[in-house]
């Protein structure tokens, strides 16, 4: 069997790699990061900030409450702060039955 690699994982995302992850302005994450203190960035010696994959999971709960289900930032931080787990699992659980919706429409087209 020939090796196969490890797909290798980013530790660290740049503001504009995290903002195209989202579809959203650069902007929108800086001020989602002043808004949630669950986002805490890293920041470089030029000051960049570098984001790990917990705050991407974190702006996907974010995400998720603010432009999915349209809560208000108050809202949303509230949320979070009564049961962070169990949105995370409603997170979870949407990404993968999106995912499962993608798969049984991609396989429709087929037949």
């Amino acid at each position: 069997m020939p090796w196969k690699e490890k797909e290798s994982v980013k530790l660290y995302y740049a503001i504009g790699e995290v903002a195209k992850m989202f579809d959203v302005n650069a902007s929108l994450i800086r001020f989602w990061e002043k808004e949630f203190d669950i986002i805490k960035p890293q920041k470089n010696k030029k000051g960049n900030r570098l984001f790990t994959e917990d705050d991407i999971s974190n702006f996907r709960i974010i995400y998720h409450l603010v432009k999915e289900r349209g809560y208000t930032l108050q809202g949303a931080k509230e949320k979070l702060k009564q049961n962070k787990y169990d949105t995370t699992n409603n997170v979870e659980m949407v990404k993968s039955l999106e995912k499962i919706k993608d798969f049984l429409l991609e396989l429709k087209k087929e037949l």
